[in-house]
């Protein structure tokens, strides 16, 4: 005979509670094409208090979108506008 498995129902439901629903891209969402790598105060949103560019996962942008901010925020700091590290 088939033995019953012990904690199965525990792991489908840890599994069910792990699965949450994504943050809406804040670009998507409000129709922005265009990153501005001057506009300091949208792109400090998306810096750590280390002044580390925060994941995706965090942020909730869409891929398209973080590849754009990241490019924006080495931009700024190339620019001297962001600085690359907080002490």
């Amino acid at each position: 005979m088939a033995q019953k498995q012990k904690g199965s129902r525990r792991r489908s439901q840890q599994q069910n509670l792990r699965q949450r629903k994504p943050k809406p891209c804040y670009f998507c969402k409000e129709k922005i094409d265009y990153i501005d790598y001057k506009d300091v105060a949208l792109l400090r949103n998306y810096m750590s208090d280390r002044a580390k560019i925060r994941a995706r996962r965090v942020t909730g942008n869409c891929a398209q979108h973080q590849r754009k901010v990241a490019r924006a925020i080495r931009n700024a700091r190339e620019m001297a506008i962001l600085p690359y590290i907080k002490r």
